[in-house]
């Protein structure tokens, strides 16, 4: 008889800078999908309102804001001749999903920590498919935006259109931040309590509630080095007809750029250690 010979595979940490492997990520693209999918069933399972969620809890934050900040505040007086609960809103909805990607994202490595351990693939697929579920939020709470519109009169302009870039500048944005705090995480896991904290500060040096024009010339700049700071301002904007903020976007979409840049390149050299740590 003869012996049965049993080949293994041993799979080492890479060394020194390597490039992303775009075509091993397509290659796993089925697998980004099925993750997304799981994340939003798991998301919504049981739920006595299911999917309804995504679209109470942004109206009741516009709501309450409205409501503290509009008339308490008097924020409604400096916004313009502009309603202040769909001016509100119309810069809430990207900074929610804004939000909810970073922690998703960040989450996601540790959250999946038995995959990581058990099996190889592309550890990048992690952060992009927590992305998923956000985005499926983002665009059932759109729905809110449009009834606003018809409730306050908004006619849409042919500013309207740039909505689907602003959105991408956003998942840029996010991701890049997302894919740092997410590979940070596995090291430190103190981070899962940074980030929330973090969010909490970055949404009040966002003009989400007030309108850069509170904030004194000459510290104007500073709102677009905010990668969502032009970007919601600029969706703001496209939603009501005012004249889009071009200067500042350009700085905010640069930014968002070169973060996920830099988280690209950041998570690609610290993959290696990923399996070991986590």
């Amino acid at each position: 008889m003869s012996a049965s010979v049993t080949t293994w595979k041993v799979l080492k940490p890479r060394k020194g800078w390597q490039m992303i492997d775009f075509g091993r990520l397509w290659q796993f693209r089925e697998l980004m999908g099925m993750l997304a999918l799981r994340d939003i069933k798991v998301r919504y399972k049981q739920a006595a309102l299911g999917a309804a969620w995504a679209l109470i809890q942004p109206l009741t934050m516009m709501v309450v804001m409205s409501l503290f900040f509009g008339r308490f505040a008097q924020m409604d007086q400096k916004v313009g001749s502009v309603p202040y609960p769909i001016f509100l809103y119309a810069a809430l909805l990207p900074w929610t999903f804004f939000a909810s990607s970073i922690t998703a994202s960040a989450n996601s490595l540790v959250a999946n920590a038995g995959m990581l351990r058990k099996i190889y693939f592309p550890r990048l697929i992690m952060p992009l498919s927590a992305t998923g579920t956000p985005l499926v939020d983002y665009a059932m709470a759109f729905i809110i935006l449009l009834g606003l519109m018809g409730w306050y009169g908004v006619v849409p302009t042919a500013a309207f259109l740039l909505l689907p870039v602003l959105v991408g500048l956003t998942i840029m944005a996010a991701l890049g931040m997302g894919l740092i705090l997410s590979a940070v995480t596995v090291k430190y896991r103190d981070f899962r309590y940074v980030v929330p904290f973090m969010l909490q500060v970055w949404f009040f040096v966002t003009p989400v509630i007030y309108p850069n024009t509170m904030v004194p010339e000459r510290w104007q700049w500073a709102l677009s080095l905010n990668p969502m700071g032009g970007t919601i301002e600029a969706f703001r904007a496209s939603i009501l007809g005012t004249p889009i903020p071009w200067a500042s976007l350009g700085i905010s979409a640069s930014v968002a750029v070169v973060s996920l840049l830099v988280g690209l390149i950041y998570f690609n050299q610290a993959e290696r250690h990923f399996a070991d740590v986590v």
